[in-house]
């Protein structure tokens, strides 16, 4: 499997663990959501749906709407496939949570990781953010020294590219920080401690949580039919 694909597969899997959806939701789920699935087609999402079905991951169901009843006599088509996670997917889906390796924080993986944070334990959400923060220190160590080798030899506009990345990475770098701050000191992104309850968080006075990566706008997409 190449590595898109599993980010693919992880992606769905944690999609339908909220709620059941057919072919069209879940891409514009993926398109909206997470923005690094916002250049894909149907022809990638079908075949990968058909895999996780084949291995017992999902089931497709009817759709039982009553637009999706009409489907067929007004359009000449068959109505929308639902698509629901099973036991085992959702076996497999919390094993994948739980993996904290080095593909758990490279860019693509950590974007969709990230997006699942919630359904994530604290312990799994540290290893991966503290991960994440170890590569881009390595990536922006690495940046600085290839710059001061080849500053005389860069154009102006070359070289504001290169400070342009930068910069970058070390926003990112405190982001990170701050969420590592965060989930070290037992609280969510809503600043609240963890085992606190609503009256306690009411009457301290905490404030403030950290910052959710933007959602990508998505385009309307067009309608689609279960294959």
């Amino acid at each position: 499997m190449s590595r898109r694909a599993g980010i693919l597969e992880f992606a769905i899997l944690g999609l339908l663990r909220e709620s059941p959806m057919h072919g069209y939701e879940l891409r514009k789920r993926l398109n909206t959501s997470l923005g690094v699935f916002r250049a894909f087609s149907y022809g990638t999402l079908y075949p990968c749906l058909k895999t996780l079905v084949t291995n017992g991951w999902l089931i497709e169901e009817p759709g039982n709407t009553h637009e999706d009843a009409l489907a067929a006599p007004l359009a000449g088509r068959r109505a929308k496939i639902v698509y629901r996670l099973t036991a085992e997917g959702k076996e497999h889906f919390e094993e994948l949570l739980s993996q904290t390796g080095p593909d758990a924080y490279e860019d693509e993986h950590f974007a969709a990781r990230f997006a699942f944070f919630g359904q994530t334990s604290r312990d799994v959400r540290m290893r991966v953010l503290e991960g994440r923060r170890s590569r881009l220190e390595e990536r922006l160590e690495k940046m600085r020294a290839s710059l001061a080798r080849t500053r005389e030899r860069l154009d102006d506009y070359t070289l504001e590219l290169q400070r342009h990345g930068m910069e970058s990475v070390e926003r990112e770098v405190r982001w990170l920080n701050e969420l590592i701050e965060s989930e070290r000191a037992g609280r969510d992104l809503t600043g609240s401690a963890s085992g606190e309850s609503a009256q306690q968080n009411t009457t301290s006075g905490s404030t403030g949580g950290l910052p959710r990566p933007g959602d990508t706008p998505g385009s309307d997409l067009p309608d689609e039919t279960a294959t």
